[in-house]
């Protein structure tokens, strides 16, 4: 079996920091996770430390070893991270959505331009690359531009669940739709909308590939302090060559230092 890669203490201690794994620094309400979120550039919503990179849900926690128990529902941390995640989804403050390889995350504003430069479509694209499923839900948003699951599904032909499912996560992983709100009465629903309506700035910007990657290299490595083998792209679902240029990058103009293959820390000391 392959042996997990250990973290040296002080970058464990750092990673604490600057993810909110300590009780004196949890998050506890939504301001606070909006800030925690600007502050790390993009996090996990609900894994624990089993996975790595940072994630509301072990900020919430206040501590470096929080695991999700199986029964989320009666556990008061998953509760409070849940109701959480419906608060941020309806203020609109930062980016939402199921992104790359079923990646369900937050994104600070500032990061929004660079995961689309990597993640996102243009629209002369949507032809060749969006199923005809997510085609016609498409379709039907950019006429009504918000609409509840139920009507959707009914409004744009796609009344299988599992098929329409399979089509909204298409057009989040290409930053196309997003969650605008979470309803519980008088059932539970989602309320979808056009990403570009709630982030126009970011959705609008354009920046080279190479750019983006270095930069979510360099958003990461910030908060972790060191980045070990294949961790980045565990964490954004670059891919492991392409995670490895960002980190060259950010070693040629002196931010990174490579400490053996796939391994680099923040070329400064760890504060």
């Amino acid at each position: 079996m392959r042996t997990k890669p250990s973290i040296p203490e002080h970058i464990e201690d750092h990673r604490d920091r600057h993810w909110r794994r300590e009780g004196a620094r949890q998050v506890d309400t939504a301001v606070e996770a909006e800030r925690f979120v600007e502050q790390v550039g993009f996090t996990a919503a609900l894994t624990d430390s089993r996975k790595p990179g940072p994630s509301l849900y072990v900020a919430v926690c206040g501590r470096r070893d929080a695991v999700m128990p199986r029964n989320v529902q009666k556990d008061p941390e998953a509760s409070a991270t849940w109701l959480l995640k419906d608060d941020i989804v309806k203020r609109g403050k930062v980016y939402y959505g199921k992104m790359a390889r079923g990646r369900t995350m937050f994104l600070a504003p500032r990061m929004i331009p660079h995961f689309h430069a990597v993640w996102g479509m243009k629209k002369a694209e949507e032809p060749r690359r969006l199923s005809p499923p997510a085609q016609a839900i498409l379709k039907v948003l950019r006429r009504e531009w918000e609409m509840a699951t139920g009507d959707l599904r009914a409004d744009s032909g796609v009344t299988d669940r599992a098929a329409f499912t399979k089509a909204i996560d298409e057009l989040q992983a290409a930053m196309i739709v997003v969650p605008s709100e979470v309803l519980y009465l008088p059932k539970f629903t989602y309320i979808w909308t056009l990403a570009v309506g709630r982030f126009p700035e970011g959705l609008r910007q354009r920046i080279k590939r190479e750019v983006a990657v270095r930069e979510i290299a360099r958003c990461f490595l910030a908060g972790a302090g060191l980045t070990v083998p294949g961790e980045l792209a565990r964490v954004t679902g670059l891919s492991r060559a392409e995670a490895g240029r960002g980190h060259h990058a950010l070693v040629a103009e002196g931010f990174a230092t490579r400490c053996a293959p796939g391994t680099y820390r923040l070329g400064a000391p760890v504060a």
